[in-house]
């Protein structure tokens, strides 16, 4: 039971999305307002095929802005636009009542819809309101249907799906802690065993009157003490999580993001079929973040969903389970086609900025500390702006790392300048080396002389009145240069807190900086 494919139509950001699923782990990732949150939104929706949810999301704040904008160019109510969800699914086997060709692809499919679109018996209120002239949209005039692909309505109480939304930005939020609990109770208990519960619970509540209280009533006369016993005060609405004996939400925030995710990934007899994680990075420190990644590695029995800022959580889950989102754009990426031994790669290197480089549009990839401490700086001399005015990234990385980030730099077209030392060979290092990643938006910049092989060395040249006005006073043994070349880091922090406005950048990454800001 996987969901293949996600359709939206006006929904939030989407005039249009499509978006292909894997069958056991998607990573989504983007900038703030690239639709993460909504994507999971949509699914939840439409899993839940609850009416009321949909009224409290509020159908104003679920309909694309742009297309409601659009629509009063015209104002008419055969333009009036419909919001839609579809969710497409691999083979549901029994369920053939899914199965059909009542979708937007007009193919027969295995799927269910949400749809929201103006009412037709209300067609001659709603002119009646548009003829007004005032920008009133009729939200308050359309239907919300939820159906499956044979055409068949699709009732959420027959909990065909078993699904859960766990948003960690709202781990303080007491609705939705509780409706969290209450959809882990159900995906634990089975329909008799639920009722079973509730059965004995309202009993306990009798007894507990009839007994302890009963004292007390005999001293009120004809008004007496009682237990609540509505929908809103009973087992489900009563449940918590504990660890240790300690409700949850007495718990750190961290401690209650990792329980509760990792409650709902654990394998049980009656388990979730979807897991939906905001961002379940949030309040948890470095270390259980990797525990948090190690439990979602190991759950392969159900399908998982996240939105993440996390580097960590990108890599050590595999990028080509990523699904890009653009902040500019409805346009997905997916990641599949990332070699192998890249994603491996980033699955073992050490801690890297490797959800920065996917998320930039044009970056500079340096090699070692000392380039990147004085980078900024050379930018500044170059184009008077700092880099990010610019939608630049600087980001530093091992020189042997340079091929992987240039694979993913060419799935995604991202302009992408590489700054390295020749190492005593241009030829060899510089160009053969990556005569396989050289593209329009890829290019490796370096000295061509063999005898200037390093960073310190260029910079020396450019700059060896400064560099021997710093450095030469206390050098005994030393030349300048080897001084540099050995204390690398410690050299380059020196230049620029000392001589920042008289730094003079070498040619190699002046043109770097040149050709990455040409549009």
């Amino acid at each position: 039971m996987k969901i293949t494919k996600l359709r939206l139509f006006n929904f939030k950001k989407f005039e249009f999305l499509e978006i292909d699923f894997k069958d056991n782990l998607n990573v989504l990732i983007g900038d703030n307002e690239s639709g993460k949150s909504s994507i999971l939104l949509a699914i939840d929706l439409a899993l839940r095929g609850s009416k009321n949810r949909i009224e409290t999301e509020g159908l104003d704040l679920l309909f694309n802005s742009k297309s409601i904008e659009d629509f009063f160019l015209t104002n008419t109510y055969e333009t009036l636009p419909k919001l839609k969800v579809e969710l497409y699914f691999d083979n549901l086997g029994d369920k053939d009542d899914y199965y059909g060709r009542n979708n937007t692809l007009g193919t027969d499919q295995f799927g269910l819809s949400l749809i929201c679109e103006p009412r037709d018996e209300l067609s001659k209120d709603i002119t009646e309101i548009l003829a007004q002239g005032k920008q009133n949209f009729p939200f308050e005039y359309y239907s919300i249907a939820f159906h499956k692909f044979s055409g068949q309505p699709y009732l959420s109480f027959r909990k065909d799906f078993k699904h859960l939304l766990l948003d960690n930005t709202l781990i303080n939020n007491e609705y939705a802690t509780n409706q969290y609990i209450k959809t882990l109770y159900d995906s634990h208990v089975s329909l008799s065993e639920r009722n079973k519960h509730l059965n004995e619970y309202r009993k306990y509540k009798n007894d507990y009157r009839e007994t302890i209280l009963a004292d007390v009533n005999k001293k009120t006369g004809d008004y007496q003490f009682g237990i609540k016993n509505d929908k809103k005060s009973n087992l489900v609405t009563d449940l918590t999580i504990t660890e240790e004996n300690i409700d949850i939400q007495n718990k750190g925030k961290g401690r209650q993001c990792f329980i509760k995710t990792e409650f709902a990934l654990q394998k049980n007899q009656n388990e979730l079929d979807f897991v939906l994680l905001e961002e379940p990075e949030n309040h948890l420190s470095h270390l259980n973040m990797k525990n948090l990644i190690a439990r979602i590695n190991d759950s392969k029995n159900k399908q998982i969903f996240i939105a993440t800022h996390s580097n960590l959580i990108s890599s050590r889950l595999d990028l080509r389970n990523t699904i890009l989102l653009n902040s500019n754009s409805s346009i997905s990426i997916n990641l599949t086609h990332l070699e192998k031994s890249t994603a491996s790669f980033f699955m073992k290197a050490p801690d890297n900025n490797i959800l920065e480089f996917i998320l930039s549009k044009k970056v500079i990839l340096v090699e070692g500390d000392a380039e990147f401490i004085l980078s900024e700086r050379f930018f500044e001399i170059i184009t008077n702006k700092k880099p990010n005015e610019l939608d630049c990234h600087i980001i530093s990385v091992d020189g042997t790392s340079f091929k992987r980030y240039l694979e993913i730099s060419k799935l995604l077209s991202i302009k992408t300048a590489v700054i390295r030392d020749n190492d005593k060979d241009y030829r060899k290092n510089c160009v053969d080396r990556y005569s396989k990643y050289i593209a329009p938006n890829i290019k490796v910049f370096s000295e061509t002389d063999n005898s200037i092989s390093t960073f310190e060395i260029s910079m020396f040249n450019a700059n060896s009145k400064i560099c021997n006005d710093l450095f030469l006073p206390a050098r005994k043994t030393r030349t300048v240069q080897d001084f540099m070349l050995d204390e690398k880091a410690d050299c380059a922090f020196e230049l620029l807190d000392k001589k920042s406005e008289d730094i003079i950048v070498p040619t190699y990454i002046k043109e770097a900086i040149e050709w990455l800001i040409k549009n």
